[in-house]
C-alpha cells in the first residue's frame, strides 16, 4: 500500500500537526505501508526545517517546493510528483495547496484525506469548501482530531465526504514526573505566537507566578513568529526572577524535557487536541489550562486530570499556588492525567485508527497508466489556465 502525504515546514518550525507526522510515519512503513511525503517550504533553503530534516534522515522519500512560488505551480508540481508513483491514498496535512489539488487527484482515482486540526477561522474555511463544497472539491475522508471538532463538522449539514474522528496519539514514557523537594517547575512548550497562544499574556502570567509564589521556576520552551515577545519581557520583567527562556526542543526530546517538571501551563484562545498537553499529560505533569470550548475540555477535567482557570491572571495564580501549597492533590492529578493518555489516546491506538481508515479508502483496482494520464490532463488544464487567465481570473479558478 503507498500513500502520499502533503505537509508544510519551515525552518525552526514547530507545531504538534508535523508532530504527529514525525511520530506516524515510521510506524506506518512498519506495518508495510509506503509513504512519501511532499513538502510545501516556507523559506528559500530547506535548512533548519524540522520535519523535514528528520524524515529525510528516517530514510522516507521527501521531496519539496517552496511556498513563493505561484499556486497554480506548486498544484501542478503536486500533480507531476504524484505522477511518478501514484499512491493509494492521498493525505494532506497543513497544506492547502493539497487541498485544492484534491478535485484532480480524486479525478484520477486517489481517495484523497483531509485533517481538521483546530478550531479557528482557517479550518472553518476549509469545512465550508472542501467538505461542504462545490461536490468536485469535496474531501473523501475528513479526520478530526477532537470529538469538539467532529461534533461540530457534522453540525454544517449534509455532505458526501466521510467524517471520522481519530485523535492523536502519544508516547507513554516508562518513568513519570515527580514533585521535587525544593523547586516547582512550570513550563510552557509549544509555538511562540500571539495568535492563539498568547505568548505574551503566558510569559507574563508565568513571571508573575514565580514572583508572588516562592520556590517556584518558569521556563519558555520553543519557537515562533513572537518569540522576540517572550525573550523580551522575561528581560524587562524577569530581572533577577527564576524565568527562563529555554529555546527550542527537537519533537524527539521533548518528554525527555517534561519529565523534569510538575505543571505544564497552556492558556491558549483556541485548540485543536493539543498534541504538547497529551504529552506533557503522558508524563505525569499536572496542566493548567485556560476554559475554553474545543480539545481542553476533552482532556482536563477539573480537580482530576488537570485545573482549569478563567484567565491568565489571578485565577492562573490561584491554580498555581493550589498545587504547591497541597503535594497530595498534585500527586492525585498526576496519575489520573497519566492514566487519562494511557487509557485513551496512545499513541500504538491510535496509529491503527489511521491504518484501518487508510486500508478501507484504498481502492480495490489500480490502473496506474490510466491515473498518470488523469493527473497529466490535470497538469495540462492548469498550464492552459495559467498562461491565458488574467490575475483575477486565476484568483476566483483558486
Amino acid at each position: 500500500m503507498k500513500i502520499t502525504f502533503s505537509t508544510y515546514d519551515a525552518p525552526g518550525f514547530t507545531g504538534g500537526p508535523n508532530s504527529w507526522l514525525r511520530r506516524i510515519l515510521p510506524d506506518l512503513k512498519a506495518a508495510g505501508i509506503e509513504c512519501q511525503i511532499l513538502f510545501f517550504i516556507d523559506s528559500n533553503s530547506l535548512d533548519n526545517c524540522p520535519c523535514w530534516r528528520d524524515l529525510q534522515s528516517k530514510g522516507f522519500s521527501c521531496k519539496a517546493i517552496f511556498c513563493h512560488n505561484p499556486m497554480f505551480e506548486q498544484i501542478r508540481w503536486l500533480l507531476s510528483e504524484v505522477a511518478k508513483q501514484p499512491p493509494d491514498v492521498f493525505v494532506t496535512n497543513l497544506s492547502v495547496v493539497g487541498l485544492y489539488a484534491g478535485r484532480w487527484l480524486k479525478k484520477a482515482g486517489i481517495p484523497t484525506v483531509g485533517i481538521l486540526h483546530s478550531d479557528d477561522n482557517y479550518y472553518r474555511s476549509v469545512l465550508q469548501k472542501f467538505v461542504f463544497g462545490n461536490a468536485s472539491e469535496q474531501l473523501s475522508t475528513l479526520v478530526c482530531v477532537s470529538d469538539f471538532l467532529t461534533e461540530y463538522a457534522r453540525s454544517f449539514g449534509e455532505t458526501e465526504t466521510k467524517i471520522e474522528f481519530i485523535p492523536y496519539g502519544v508516547p507513554i514514557p516508562q518513568k513519570a514526573a515527580s514533585l521535587s523537594q525544593e523547586t516547582m517547575k512550570l513550563i510552557y512548550v509549544g509555538r511562540l505566537v500571539e495568535e492563539q497562544k498568547q505568548i505574551s499574556q503566558v510569559t507574563a502570567a508565568m513571571c508573575r507566578a514565580v514572583e508572588e509564589i516562592p520556590n517556584t521556576l518558569s521556563i519558555i520552551y520553543g519557537n515562533g513568529a513572537d518569540k522576540h515577545n517572550a525573550v523580551e519581557i522575561i528581560i524587562e520583567k524577569g530581572g533577577n526572577l527564576p524565568i527562563l527562556f529555554g529555546g527550542e526542543i527537537d519533537n524527539s526530546q521533548i518528554q525527555n524535557v517534561m519529565l523534569e517538571a510538575q505543571i505544564l501551563v497552556l492558556l491558549s484562545d483556541y485548540e485543536g487536541l493539543p498534541i504538547a498537553l497529551m504529552e506533557a499529560m503522558a508524563c505525569g505533569l499536572v496542566p493548567i489550562c485556560l476554559d475554553i470550548r474545543s480539545g481542553i475540555p476533552e482532556l482536563i477535567e477539573d480537580g482530576v486530570t488537570g485545573l482549569l482557570v478563567k484567565d491568565r491572571n489571578d485565577s492562573f495564580i490561584e491554580a498555581v499556588k493550589r498545587l504547591q501549597n497541597n503535594p497530595q492533590l498534585w500527586q492525585q492529578i498526576s496519575l489520573r492525567a497519566r492514566a487519562k493518555i494511557v487509557n485513551s489516546y496512545s499513541h500504538e491506538s491510535c496509529t491503527q485508527k489511521w491504518i484501518k481508515t487508510l486500508q478501507e479508502l484504498k481502492p480495490a483496482t489500480k490502473d496506474i497508466e490510466a491515473i498518470r494520464e488523469k493527473l497529466h490532463s490535470g497538469y495540462r488544464v492548469l498550464l492552459y489556465l495559467n498562461n491565458t487567465l488574467t490575475a483575477n481570473q486565476i484568483k476566483e479558478v483558486q
